[in-house]
C-alpha cells in the first residue's frame, strides 16, 4: 500500500508544497492525485521564484503581457493567477467529492503587506475575485497585525490559510480570530460551511533554531533534546486544537454548518541530514490535520513512510520537553517569534527576487521582439 494513500485514512490530507505550470500541463499534478492521493496545493512567493525563474514555459505569456505595456507586478500577478485557476481546475472534483473539504489551491498576499492589515484585506479580496474559483485559499500570515484582517476575511466568507505560525501563542490567536470570523459570518447571515481555513504551523524550522542553542550549552543533557522540539511543539498545539473546537462555543457555530479550522503541518522536509527524511511526517499523523510537504518529502515518504496515528501518542512527553528547554536558558517564545520575523523577511526577499528575475525575463524576451 502506498503511505500517502493511507494517510487519509487516519484523517489526514496529504498536499503538494509546490506549484509549476509545467506539472499541471504534463500530468504530473493529476497523476499526484489519481495515483498518491493528493488532496490540495500551497505555494509561497519563493516557490513561484523558482517555478518562474527556472524554466522557459512562462516566456510566451511574459512577452504577450509585457508587450501590451503591462508592469512587473500586473505580469507576476498573470502568471500566478493562471497556474491558480489551473491547479484549481485540475483539484475540482476532488473539492465537489468530499464536500468543499479539500480540493484547496493556496495563493499569498504579498509578504511587503505581512504588517499592513488594511493592505492585506484589500488584496486578498482583490486576488480571491480574480482567481474566481470557490477552492482558492488566500494565504495570510500571522503577524500581529494579520490577526484581525483574518477576522475579517474569514466574516466576509473567503477561504483562508493562516501561514507562519510557530507557537502556541501565535496559533491561539489565529485560531480565536477564525472562530470569531465565522462567528461573524454567521450573524451577517452568510452560509460558514461555505467557508475553510487551515492554520499552518512551521515545524522544522524551530528544530534548526533550537538545536543550535542545545548545541551551543554547557550543559551535556541538552543534548538529549535534539531534534525533539519541533514535534513536541506541534503535538502539543494539536491538544490545544482538539479543545478548541470541541467546546460549546465552537459547537454551536458547527451546528450551523461550520468547519473546524484545520492544523496543517508546514516546513515539513527535514533540515537536519542526520535526522529521518520523513521525520515531520511520521510523527504528525492525526485526524483532521493537513501535511504539505515538498517533492522529496513526498518521494521519501511514498518509499518508506511510516503510516500511524502518531500525532496523538506521548501528549505528556511532548509537553515534558518544551518544559526543559527553559531549564536550558532557551525561550520557545522568543526562538518563535524570531522565526517568525525571519519567515516575513524571507518571503519578502523571494518575492523581490522573483520580480527582480522577471523584469531581466521581460528584457530579454521584448528585445527579440
Amino acid at each position: 500500500m502506498n503511505p500517502l494513500v493511507e494517510l487519509h485514512a487516519y484523517g489526514q490530507s496529504f498536499w503538494y508544497d509546490n506549484i509549476r505550470r509545467q506539472y499541471l500541463l504534463d500530468g504530473s499534478l493529476k497523476r499526484l492525485i489519481e495515483v498518491d492521493g493528493l488532496r490540495g496545493m500551497t505555494s509561497n512567493p519563493t516557490i513561484f521564484e523558482q517555478a518562474i525563474g527556472g524554466g522557459e514555459e512562462y516566456d510566451q505569456q511574459i512577452r504577450a503581457e509585457a508587450l501590451k505595456g503591462a508592469d512587473i507586478k500586473v505580469i507576476y500577478e498573470s502568471l500566478a493567477l493562471s497556474d491558480i485557476r489551473l491547479a484549481c481546475d485540475l483539484f475540482g472534483d476532488l473539492y465537489k467529492e468530499s464536500g468543499r473539504a479539500d480540493g484547496f489551491v493556496s495563493l499569498e498576499v504579498s509578504p511587503h503587506l505581512a504588517h499592513d492589515q488594511e493592505g492585506t484585506i484589500e488584496e486578498a479580496l482583490r486576488l480571491f475575485a480574480q482567481v474566481d474559483r470557490p477552492n482558492v485559499m488566500i494565504k495570510v500570515p500571522a503577524t500581529t497585525e494579520g490577526i484581525p484582517a483574518i477576522r475579517h476575511l474569514i466574516g466576509a466568507g473567503i477561504n483562508i490559510n493562516v501561514t507562519l505560525m510557530f507557537s502556541m501563542t501565535h496559533y491561539e490567536s489565529v485560531a480565536q480570530a477564525y472562530i470569531e470570523g465565522i462567528q461573524q459570518l454567521v450573524e451577517s447571515g452568510g452560509v460558514p460551511g461555505n467557508v475553510s481555513s487551515v492554520a499552518s504551523f512551521f515545524v522544522s524550522r524551530v528544530d534548526s533554531a533550537v538545536d543550535k542553542q542545545l548545541i551551543a550549552s554547557d550543559d551535556p543533557s541538552a543534548k538529549d533534546l535534539l531534534g525533539k522540539t519541533a514535534v513536541a511543539n506541534s503535538k502539543v498545539v494539536y491538544q490545544r486544537f482538539k479543545r478548541l473546537f470541541s467546546e460549546a462555543r465552537f459547537a454551536e457555530l458547527a451546528l450551523a454548518g461550520a468547519r473546524a479550522q484545520r492544523l496543517l503541518w508546514a516546513s515539513t522536509s527535514t533540515k537536519n541530514p542526520n535526522y529521518p527524511d520523513t521525520l515531520y511526517v511520521d510523527q504528525l499523523i492525526g485526524p483532521e490535520t493537513v501535511n504539505t510537504m515538498p517533492p522529496k518529502t513526498i518521494e521519501a515518504f511514498r518509499d518508506h513512510g511510516r503510516v500511524g496515528n502518531t500525532l496523538e501518542q506521548d501528549a505528556a512527553g511532548a509537553q515534558s520537553v518544551l518544559s526543559k528547554l527553559a531549564e536550558f536558558g532557551i525561550d520557545l517564545d522568543q526562538v518563535t517569534d524570531k522565526l517568525q520575523q525571519d519567515g516575513v523577511a524571507a518571503f519578502s526577499r523571494s518575492f523581490d527576487s522573483l520580480l527582480s528575475t522577471l523584469e531581466q525575463k521581460t528584457e530579454k524576451l521584448t528585445k527579440t521582439s
